[in-house]
């Protein structure tokens, strides 16, 4: 017998339980480790609509969505999943400060530029292996604090350390 993926509807009902809490009311909501783990973004997550901080870590997700109705969303974790692209995460790009995103098949940052108020951005062990790739993070004006050590670009540029601060400080003139 195959076990079903956990819901998002049905890890928010947990966390309820759990927590003893209203999720349309909490600022942090933590649905990371599920089992069965969630394989989903969808709609019931924009129903948290006070949520600042949303962790989805370490399930099987394999894109972001569902989130267009998170206007308070400040950070969110969804680290050690299947996610491929950056999609979806522009719904939330007015709130949008921290973006964490380790240990995912991501090899392009298309769409990272809509994120204006991203201030930290948490990309390890990644796909990441273009420098048009990496140049696009010049289009996030705050971006003040990036990992990204364990992508391919990394590790084929021992040297490429001096010059990405100033790659970064130049397009915040």
């Amino acid at each position: 017998m195959a076990l079903k993926p956990t819901t998002c509807k049905e890890a928010i009902a947990r966390w309820e339980k759990t927590k003893g809490e209203n999720s349309t009311e909490a600022k942090v909501i933590e649905l990371q480790f599920q089992w069965p783990p969630i394989e989903k973004m969808d709609g019931a997550l924009s129903t948290l609509v006070n949520c600042e901080k949303l962790s989805l870590s370490s399930n099987m997700i394999d894109k972001i969505a569902g989130i267009a109705g998170m206007r308070n969303l400040k950070i969110l974790s969804v680290g050690r999943n299947y996610i491929k692209s950056l999609a979806g995460v522009e719904t939330v790009a007015e709130s949008l400060e921290e973006l964490w995103i380790s240990y995912n098949p991501i090899d392009k940052l298309k769409g990272v530029g809509a994120l204006k108020n991203l201030k930290v951005l948490y990309m390890s062990n990644n796909l990441i292996k273009e420098w048009v790739e990496f140049n696009r993070l010049q289009d996030c004006g705050n971006l003040r604090d990036l990992v990204f050590i364990g992508n391919p670009i990394v590790r084929a540029n021992q040297t490429w350390r001096p010059g990405v601060p100033r790659l970064l400080l130049d397009s915040h003139k």
